[in-house]
């Protein structure tokens, strides 16, 4: 009974409290709930009255000590747990967040706020399929509640369901149509299903209604680069600038853009830019460091400083939090070697990894696969086929990420992009496996002491300086780090052009960042030495990028009508434009690796001048392998000498069209078993120094 009048005295001052609060009188509201609280401090409800007022005030220490008190007076209340679960949710204590909102859920299953916010925080933990499957019950509730649809989209997104995402959207705009931020998860939507027609005009029409929104000029910038279209990228991301100055993001993309026109001095200088706006963002180091690759302005050894410095940063912010590992340390034993990368589709990395999965030998590993590529294709059905076990990781954290792969016990792990694309080395840093390497996506150092290996050859990294650079062990394989498998196998003219034309046709065919100075200087030679000669470029965006080019290449005298220069075209095209080439001249300080093996898989001869960075040498690592050493030139004057003389020897040249392709399929190139097994012969050396090592 005495109970009973505490609760009816403690209930008057709740209601009273209820009245201050809508009112926005929260001190006051406060102190009648305190009054509850001291009438009936047993009383959960008082306890829960006070912490959302207490919230909304600001307090959350003392909102969530009251929550806590709720739940210990009455752990089933859907209240406290759903309370104390949104708290909780907001300081990032997920686990325990999940729990109890799934209590308030068994307590009341009709708790359609209790099911946003679980369905949030498993989005949150990335358990994206069971997020959508709350999103899907609260819909059945609630079929126009926006902000489910919201966030049901974006899960939706992370499952790799671009269509149902847009369908979900969609509906969110039906009931809230000038929703900006629904607009422009539509946009990423139809970004994600590849329709980039559809989404560069959504943002254009949104940008009509609010062109002073930087983040939507930023991704129109995002859209039109993948477009191909880089002079507008350009303008889109300097207008994103314009209207924010701190987008470190626009910074690292205009950065990339002018980057791939080989406006390399600018694209630093956005990066350092970018770096400034946002310094913890490692991934914008990684840019920039992939630029200083391609840059005529640093040498090795500062290269090699600017590595060694983000690793040491990387290496302090981040702890290596599975130390000590409890891998069993059985040097004979079966391995579970795991190879990361977000380059699991139609991307060069395919070329080079699917031969190795497949080629495996499970008795004595086990292959798992973590794929961070947002759009899969059939190249990455392809390569899920090949492996033990995939794991799609796109939305995961790098933390979360490094938990997967600590939780599937993971021997050898492999890095696959370095500082390319999107990196990964995030997850390397938090060590999730004792052993950790790096193969073929970068051709340089990481930087990072805790990736232990990085596997090449004696081609690519001669002994000696080469290591020194290197904050990993070098592990050279002995024939090749490359294993080729070409994406088409078109048939080659049995004859080459010059034969055919009476002219010898010179061609490019690397990415257009690496087209420096000191190459286009090089080309002006070889091309006012060899009379009537013509040049090829491919990959260069009509605008400025082409205009400066031509530029320098006719600077010495060369007629313009010599020189073709084209934009990216399809794959058939491309190996098409190989045909029509005679000779192909690698680009120097940054060195053609696939291309490099396309050209020869097409019957076409490539010069290389290696300088001292591992990326300079990837063309003289595979002609070596090819047995194809002689147009390896020791220096830029060998290098146009060579040049000028194979191109006045067409007999020499018909021979290598009719025999290179057969002199590279009997080669360690495309070896890929052998490849595979000295692979593996390194893996079982790592792994049995691991082991010495306890």
């Amino acid at each position: 009974m005495f109970e009973w009048v505490l609760r009816r005295a403690a209930e008057r001052l709740i209601a009273r409290g209820n009245l201050a609060e809508k009112a926005g009188r929260l001190d006051e509201a406060c102190e009648l709930y305190r009054q509850a609280v001291g009438s009936a401090p047993a009383y959960a409800k008082a306890h829960l009255n006070l912490g959302i007022a207490l919230e909304a005030a600001g307090d959350l220490d003392g909102a969530l000590a009251c929550h806590e008190k709720a739940l210990a007076l009455d752990p089933a209340d859907p209240y406290a747990n759903y309370n104390l679960g949104r708290l909780s949710y907001l300081r990032s204590s997920l686990p325990r967040a999940e729990q109890l909102l799934g209590q308030a859920l068994r307590s009341r299953a009709d708790f359609p706020e209790a099911r946003f916010m679980l369905a949030c925080v498993l989005q949150s933990q990335g358990k994206a399929a069971a997020a959508a499957a709350e999103f899907q019950a609260l819909l059945r509730q609630r079929p126009e509640d926006f902000g489910a649809l919201y966030h049901y989209a974006g899960v939706l997104r992370s499952l790799g369901r671009p269509h149902e995402a847009q369908a979900a959207l969609r509906r969110a705009l039906v009931v809230d149509p000038r929703n900006a931020e629904a607009r422009a998860a539509l946009f990423h939507a139809l970004d994600a299903a590849g329709d980039l027609a559809a989404a560069a005009a959504e943002l254009e029409a949104l940008l009509r209604e609010r062109p002073d929104w930087a983040d939507a000029h930023y991704n129109h910038g995002c859209v039109l680069k993948k477009l191909m279209q880089p002079e507008q990228a350009e303008q889109a991301f300097r207008r994103a600038i314009a209207h924010d100055a701190a987008h470190a993001g626009a910074y690292r993309m205009l950065g990339g853009v002018l980057l791939g026109q080989c406006r390399t001095d600018e694209a630093l200088a956005l990066y350092r830019a970018a770096r400034e706006r946002c310094p913890e963002d490692f991934d914008l180091e990684s840019a920039q460091l992939f630029a200083l690759n391609s840059s005529e302005q640093i040498d090795e050894d500062a290269l090699f400083a600017r590595h060694a410095a983000f690793g040491s940063r990387i290496e302090r912010a981040v702890p290596a939090r599975f130390e000590p590992l409890r891998n069993v340390r059985d040097p004979a034993r079966r391995l579970r070697v795991g190879y990361v990368s977000a380059d699991f589709c139609y991307h060069v990395v395919t070329l080079f990894t699917l031969p190795v999965l497949e080629r495996h030998d499970r008795s004595a590993f086990e292959v798992f696969c973590y794929s961070g590529a947002e759009r899969g294709d059939g190249y990455t059905r392809q390569l899920a086929s090949r492996a033990d076990v995939w794991r799609d990781t796109a939305a995961l954290s790098p933390t979360g990420l490094a938990d997967a792969i600590h939780g599937d016990g993971i021997d050898i792990l492999v890095d696959l992009a370095g500082h390319t694309g999107v990196p990964q080395l995030g997850v390397f840093a938090h060590r999730p496996a004792p052993v950790q390497a790096t193969w073929i996506g970068y051709l340089n150092t990481t930087g990072m002491t805790r990736i232990g290996y990085r596997i090449s050859d004696r081609h690519a990294d001669p002994p000696g300086a080469s290591d020194r650079r290197h904050t990993e062990k070098l592990i050279r394989l002995p024939h090749s780090q490359w294993c080729y498998r070409p994406f088409m196998s078109p048939a080659a003219a049995p004859i080459p052009p010059c034969v055919r034309a009476g002219q010898v046709t010179f061609g490019s065919f690397n990415q257009a960042l690496k087209l420096s100075r000191s190459s286009r200087a090089l080309w002006a030679r070889i091309l006012a030495q060899v009379p009537r000669s013509r040049l090829v470029v491919l990959g260069v965006a009509p605008g400025r990028a082409q205009e400066e080019l031509r530029r320098d290449l006719t600077a010495g005298g060369v007629s313009a009508e010599r020189i073709t220069l084209l934009p990216y075209v399809s794959l058939q095209d491309y190996f098409g434009w190989l045909d029509a080439v005679d000779i192909a001249l690698d680009t120097t300080p940054y060195s053609g690796g696939t291309t490099t093996c396309d050209a020869l898989w097409m019957g076409v001869p490539v010069i290389t001048a290696p300088g001292a960075r591992p990326g300079s040498r990837s063309a003289a690592s595979i002609l070596a392998s090819a047995g194809l050493s002689e147009w390896i030139a020791p220096g830029a004057e060998e290098y146009v000498g060579r040049a000028v003389r194979f191109a006045g020897e067409p007999e020499r040249l018909a021979e290598l069209r009719a025999s290179l392709r057969a002199r590279l399929r009997s080669s360690p190139l495309m070896d890929e078993q052998g490849f595979t097994r000295d692979l593996e012969r390194a893996y079982r050396e790592m792994w049995r120094r691991w082991c010495k090592d306890a």
